[in-house]
């Protein structure tokens, strides 16, 4: 991550963790504004430093004490929710403030995607930057139950994830390359006519590419971004990974029926495309630099 972000050309400090701490270190770097994303700061620091300068939190949900002058929760239906602000605060919530990468941005197509040549599916599945949860071979089983032929390409962030996905059994027409963690994830995505991930922040990466997302619930935090989702119809529920290493059978009806079914992978593409323009950031930025510009 500290590559990733002195790549962009942004300058890194150590850590600090008081309040008094965190008001010099805005005070010594001259700074016209702050963004904290943080679960773990608590709330006298949020405080102190929105004291001195305007300040914006990405929060999830739940608050958890963070006090600054807009608050971004760019969670599906977030808007609906009504969380008790701080004094003057204002909450910009839902998929119109998500913040995507350039990568993504980058390589959105310019129109809804359409119908893709026919031919044996490519299946491309990555569930965050480890699979912390394991849930890469499971998913490949239910794959496998499908009895279909694919492509797919998945990511195993470590030897015995990959090992585990070798050795599942796979059945004629069916081809499973592992790869480890990679800096080209949205190219692969926009490559793939199906992809595969965990229910979490990813998928508004997805629904903006125009990609026929199955999403499995790694997680029990993800489940009501999971639900919502998969209610929009931009997302297939393939379901929890509880319910993957329970019995593969019904996230292989789930699947099989992705792999099989054009229209259907098309119809979830598009809903997804236009449901994450892709302009999040700008919105946010816009709200950081008018509240900064008002108090200069």
């Amino acid at each position: 991550m500290d590559g990733q972000i002195r790549a962009r050309g942004i300058a890194v400090e150590g850590a600090v963790w008081t309040a008094e701490e965190h008001v010099a270190l805005a005070g010594r770097l001259g700074l016209d504004g702050v963004v904290f994303d943080s679960y773990d700061l608590p709330r006298e620091v949020f405080s102190a430093v929105r004291g001195t300068v305007p300040t914006l939190a990405i929060v999830d949900g739940e608050l958890r004490g963070a006090d600054a002058d807009v608050l971004v929760d760019q969670n599906l239906g977030a808007e609906s929710d009504r969380p008790v602000l701080p004094a003057g605060a204002v909450r910009l919530a839902g998929l119109e403030y998500v913040l995507l990468r350039d990568e993504v941005l980058g390589l959105r197509p310019a129109e809804p995607p359409v119908l893709r040549a026919a031919g044996v599916p490519r299946v491309f599945a990555f569930f965050g930057g480890t699979d912390a949860y394991g849930a890469g071979p499971y998913v490949v089983r239910a794959l496998a139950a499908t009895g279909v032929p694919f492509e797919a390409t998945v990511v195993a962030p470590g030897d015995d994830l990959a090992g585990a996905i070798g050795a599942v059994q796979l059945q004629p027409g069916q081809h499973v390359q592992v790869i480890g963690p990679t800096s080209e994830l949205a190219k692969a995505v926009v490559e793939s006519d199906l992809v595969v991930s965990a229910s979490g922040t990813s998928t508004w990466e997805l629904l903006c590419l125009g990609a026929t997302a199955g999403l499995v619930c790694v997680v029990d935090n993800q489940e009501m971004g999971y639900e919502r989702a998969v209610a929009t119809g931009a997302a297939a529920g393939v379901g929890t990974l509880a319910e993957l290493k329970a019995d593969p059978a019904k996230a292989a009806a789930v699947l099989r029926k992705l792999l099989t079914d054009p229209q259907e992978r098309a119809q979830l593409a598009q809903a997804g495309w236009k449901l994450v323009d892709g302009q999040g950031r700008a919105r946010v930025a816009d709200a950081l630099v008018e509240l900064i510009s008002a108090t200069t």
